[in-house]
């Protein structure tokens, strides 16, 4: 049985990585209480009351953990997955996993040094169960091959809850490492591209002159062998909204298109995982709702048979690469 710890509770995504091992059969043993944000530890405690509170120190050190999930800030992932990886473990982490080059170079050496698992949950994808039966649909050819996907990633700002980090961009990577880092994921497997470039790219500060290095927009343009890829995000999403974004992808190809409203349908339709198939034949709407997450089944095999069915350790590192490169080129707009 895989047994798993949680270091890093900083985002909220660490509950999905909790959730999918639980359901994929894993043993929750323990986790450090330290955060940024106080409100998710009560909430972490109020989920999961039996499990006991553990000195990070005390988890690497454990041999009898296989797994450390980390949805720490930003900044502090990578070092924490080099631990992990040093002490024996393999490592789930939220994205970004790391938030500059010399952080992937150091994990990409950890990895070749210690033969862990170093892997990326990309939630948008891996935790949705739309992009899910989307996966599965272009491998049965519904839509011809695939050659462009549009990604969208906006967001609500929910400025009350954001702790001082969320707001430096040295802290989260910038917007394109932090959030568009799901998108360039997106592109790469739906496209089956094993490598990319980054065309063009742009942040912006449309909305907070008070915090200045703030980015509330960015943007990319991606090319592979394969296809092509838009990427936007943004913090712009309204209240009004009932939902926390209105998370898209189109998927374009030589038979048809797929378009997936994740998290709302704001024609009506109650719930998430929308998908509407449009090709020569039909024009459907699929409701995903009941569609397996296959990642976390897929990632305690890996640890167990030490395979990459879940996802490369090469497509992580390309996703890495690409983000940080579209930060790094991006042209700042909005004279902020």
């Amino acid at each position: 049985m895989l047994r798993f710890a949680v270091v890093g509770i900083d985002h909220g995504h660490t509950f999905d990585h909790v959730k999918g091992l639980l359901a994929a059969g894993g043993e929750f043993v323990g986790y450090c209480p330290k955060t940024s944000v106080p409100a998710l530890l009560d909430n972490f405690k109020k989920t999961y009351p039996d499990t006991p509170q553990i000195d990070r120190e005390a988890l690497f050190a454990d041999p009898s953990i296989n797994v450390i999930c980390i949805a720490a800030i930003p900044r502090d992932r990578a070092g924490l997955a080099i631990r992990a990886m040093k002490a024996g473990k393999d490592v789930m982490t939220d994205k970004p996993g790391v938030t500059t080059f010399a952080q992937l170079e150091e994990v990409k050496k950890t990895v070749a040094e210690t033969g862990r698992i170093f892997s990326i949950c990309f939630s948008e994808r891996h935790c949705v169960r739309s992009a899910v039966k989307a996966g599965k649909l272009v491998k049965e050819g519904a839509v011809g091959r695939v050659i462009q996907t549009i990604g969208m990633g906006p967001h609500k700002l929910q400025l009350p809850t954001r702790p001082d980090w969320f707001f430096d961009p040295e802290a989260f990577g910038g917007i394109i490492v932090d959030i568009a880092s799901h998108q360039v994921d997106q592109f790469l497997f739906y496209t089956g591209s094993t490598t990319g470039e980054v065309v063009a790219s742009s942040i912006g500060n449309f909305g907070m002159p008070e915090k200045p290095k703030f980015e509330d927009f960015g943007e990319v343009l991606l090319r592979s062998d394969r296809g092509s890829g838009y990427v936007r995000v943004d913090w712009f999403t309204p209240e009004g909204l009932g939902t926390w974004g209105d998370g898209r992808l189109t998927i374009l190809g030589t038979e048809g298109y797929i378009e997936l409203r994740k998290y709302i349908d704001i024609s009506g339709r109650p719930g998430k995982d929308h998908l509407f198939l449009v090709n020569g034949t039909e024009n459907r709407h699929i409701d995903c709702s009941d569609e397996k997450l296959d990642y976390f089944d897929a990632f305690t095999a890996d640890v167990r048979d030490r395979s990459e069915t879940a996802m490369t350790q090469a497509h992580v590192y390309e996703v890495c690469r690409l983000s940080l490169e579209a930060q790094t080129k991006a042209v700042r707009l909005g004279g902020r």
